[in-house]
């Protein structure tokens, strides 16, 4: 016997069930009984051949059919049948079950939810309708007994997961029928040399009075989440029953409810921040065994074209990205990273929160965030053509990468530069076409980028890498150089220096240099790791990650130039008493906090994983707030050692840039009144001064045009500024949109 007691906060109705208080018959009404268990008496049927075609049918005689309890698989122990102890067995492509089933009266249902822990791929359907599937076809097939999986994917439950959930709510009076009904799943491995095959199947319902008829729910199952409004735009993705894929994209509808800041958002709200079509598909490497996935999706018209929109507020464009924050417990690391990227003067992808409802199923808090692309608005660099093959035209632009090498469509090169970095643990470069794709870049601009980076590594391995006209210098904007080891460092990332390592070449019209940014996946930063990866400890605070085995050697080489540490010293410092200060790093949290603390209620509540280990954890925080606690400190104490172990010397009386051909002065430096800028450069161009607050909030922005070898003083005088007051500011100088200096200036 049992009873609910109810407790109503903010928008929630939570029910807690007490044992032995009440009649067995004084359910609730809207409580949920499972019909099939995994441990029930299945029929199942070994896939080395096709079955008949009427597998899925109530009138199909299975007698000829193996039985025993499930799940029924093999290879990872979590089976109730191990189908491996078949005499003569052989790893096979599929497996078939079948579970015929009891409905009492399909008025009384008002939900049903099927869950399934599967290894590598289903399909699900009640009286010959399919109701579910994942990782393989498409919607409506009926894939072959020797079909495969599309990936690998793992089984959850017997690493303390819970199975994925698949709701039927929508056309539950075409799906069941009063009386006898039958549960058929087929279940594919993605090879057939496959280890391990898992099937652990459950149905469950939602009863709308109060009697009991079938089973209690298994202590791990939830009812779904109520969601009806949030004070986070909410996204809802509709693929009209298709699975969303790895590949390839399958087209959907997307709205966005987003009615402003501080306003709420209803489900039931006009779409005002989105209405259309869309293309997507999965996205991810190691997160996608996890059972929240992130997608990548382009906006598109009704013509199925790439559609340039702005989302939430970002610049227009049609690439786009919904990422999950799943084994990151405080779902900020990225926005975090992103957002001092930005800060420090970088484009870095702007990022939303959202909460997102996929096929009528609340998914949780999602972040929208721009996809790494060469457009005005984001990599801002020259368009290339297969056209451009001769002089300026084919110098730039180009972005590539060092990442993982897990696709199948990733072409590349490998380079070997010479002198032979002298480093025990070195390897050659496999260096990544990202802009143009691999499949679009011709002959001619393949062998230019190549011969670019092969002659700036054997500039960096020279021994006179330092001269200031044929040394490293010639062909590297060195301040992107110390802005990525900042924040990689910060973070202490435990793939940094190896994987997601982006990189982008201008024309030498605009410079031609090599540019390290933008920065890229965090997720595994700041302390959220339990491994080493040739570390000391990634989840300390101390220690340098550079210099460790196994790292692009770049930075080991370009550290023996005492200049380039005294510009990484003068940026730190700078960084200090702007954006990386540890009172603009608090806002940063405090403001997350507040913002995002009534959506990861729900969250958690779908994704029940606080509390315990997702790999790779470090640290297990019971609650969500506990988790924001340990980053926040984390990020603090880092902070604090960097501080005290940044090498160089600063000398905070001028500012020297690192291209020897460009001087720059700033002075009177503390100030009163007015300040001058004086820049001489040996190239024409715009020259902006932007000059930010502490928080990183631009104050004032200074406009001229330079000629080349001319001298320019440009001056601010703030008595003509309302709201300047005394303080430390921080600026930086760009030509054309490249970066040279930056600083800090002081008014009193």
């Amino acid at each position: 016997m049992k009873t609910y007691y109810y407790i109503i906060t903010g928008f929630f109705l939570f029910s807690f069930l007490i044992p032995g208080q009440l009649s067995s018959q004084e359910y609730p009404v809207g409580h949920w009984e499972t019909v099939i268990c995994d441990y029930q008496t299945w029929k199942y049927f070994v896939g080395t051949y096709e079955p008949d075609a009427t597998w899925r049918t109530l009138s199909f005689n299975d007698d000829n059919w193996l039985q025993g309890p499930g799940g029924i698989g093999y290879g990872d122990g979590d089976d109730g049948t191990d189908i491996s102890d078949i005499s003569g067995f052989v790893p096979p492509l599929s497996l078939y079950l079948r579970k015929t089933f009891e409905i009492f009266d399909t008025a009384r249902i008002s939900d049903l939810i099927l869950n399934v822990d599967y290894d590598d791929a289903f399909v699900a359907y009640i009286n010959n309708i399919e109701i579910a599937r994942a990782n393989i076809g498409i919607a409506g097939d009926h894939p072959a007994y020797n079909e495969t999986a599309y990936t690998y994917r793992e089984a959850q439950m017997y690493q303390g997961f819970d199975p994925e959930y698949y709701t039927c709510s929508s056309n539950i009076k075409d799906i069941l029928i009063e009386g006898e009904n039958i549960l058929s799943v087929q279940v594919h491995n993605f090879n057939n040399t496959s280890s391990d095959m898992t099937s652990r199947v459950f149905l469950s319902v939602c009863i709308n009075d109060t009697n009991t008829y079938y089973n209690e729910i298994p202590s791990w199952f939830k009812p779904p989440v109520v969601f009806s409004s949030s004070n986070l735009p909410i996204v809802s993705i509709n693929t009209q029953g298709l699975p969303i894929l790895n590949d390839p994209r399958i087209s959907a509808n997307m709205t966005i409810v987003d009615n402003g800041s501080g306003q709420r958002n209803n489900v039931s709200d006009p779409f005002n921040g989105y209405e259309g079509k869309i293309n997507i598909e999965l996205r991810g490497s190691s997160t996608m065994m996890f059972p929240k996935k992130a997608y990548l999706f382009e906006t598109q018209d009704d013509n199925g074209q790439n559609n340039n929109v702005s989302l939430l507020g970002m610049a227009e464009e049609n690439d786009w990205i919904l990422y999950a924050p799943y084994t990151d417990k405080s779902l900020i690391r990225n926005v975090l990273t992103y957002d001092l990227g930005n800060k420090m003067g970088n484009w870095t992808p702007h990022t939303r929160f959202c909460e997102l409802v996929l096929n009528g199923e609340y998914r949780g808090i999602y972040i929208l965030m721009e996809k790494i692309k060469r457009d005005k608005n984001r990599v801002d660099i020259a368009k290339l053509t297969e056209t451009d093959i001769s002089g300026d035209d084919v110098t730039g632009g180009y972005i590539i990468r060092i990442d993982k090498t897990d696709q199948p469509d990733i072409l590349g090169w490998t380079s070997y530069p010479y002198p032979i970095p002298p480093y025990a643990d070195y390897s050659p470069l496999f260096f990544q076409y990202y802009y143009p794709k691999g499949k679009d870049i011709v002959p001619v601009q393949e062998a230019y980028i190549q011969k670019f980076m092969l002659d700036f590594e054997n500039a960096v391995n020279s021994s006179n890498f330092k001269d200031p006209v044929y040394g490293y210098i010639k062909y590297l904007d060195v301040t992107s150089f110390v802005d990525h080891f900042i924040i990689r460092e910060l973070a202490k990332e435990v793939d940094a220096y190896m994987f997601s390592t982006f990189m982008y070449k201008k024309k030498d019209s605009n410079g031609g240099k090599l540019y390290l940014s933008p920065f890229w996946d965090f997720n595994l930063g700041y302390g959220n790791v339990n491994y080493e990866n040739g570390d000391e400890s990634p989840w300390e605070t101390d220690g340098w990650i550079y210099d460790k085995p196994g790292r692009i050697y770049w930075w080991r080489r370009l550290f023996e130039d005492p200049s380039v540490l005294n510009l990484l010293k003068c940026r730190w410092e700078s960084l200090r008493q702007g954006p990386f200060n540890n009172d603009s790093v608090q806002v940063i949290f405090d403001s997350l906090g507040v913002y995002l603390d009534e959506a990861q209620e729900r969250n958690f509540n779908k994704w029940k994983i606080l509390g315990n280990y997702v790999w790779p954890n470090y640290f297990v925080g019971n609650t969500w707030q506990e988790e924001m606690t340990y980053l926040n400190n984390w990020v603090l104490n880092r902070l604090s050692w960097m501080d005290a172990n940044m090498p160089g010397i600063c000398d905070p009386s001028g500012t020297i840039s690192m291209y020897s051909e460009i001087y720059i002065d700033v002075y009177p430096n503390p100030f009163h009144d007015y300040i001058t800028f004086r820049i001489h450069s040996p190239e024409h161009g715009h020259l902006n001064i932007r000059v930010f607050d502490l928080l990183g909030r631009e104050v004032k922005v200074l406009s001229a045009n330079i000629m080349a070898s001319e001298e320019k003083d440009i001056q601010w005088n703030t008595n003509t500024e309302a709201n300047t007051p005394s303080g430390i500011y921080l600026f930086v100088i760009e030509i054309d949109g490249r970066r040279v200096e930056s600083g800090r200036i002081v008014k009193y």
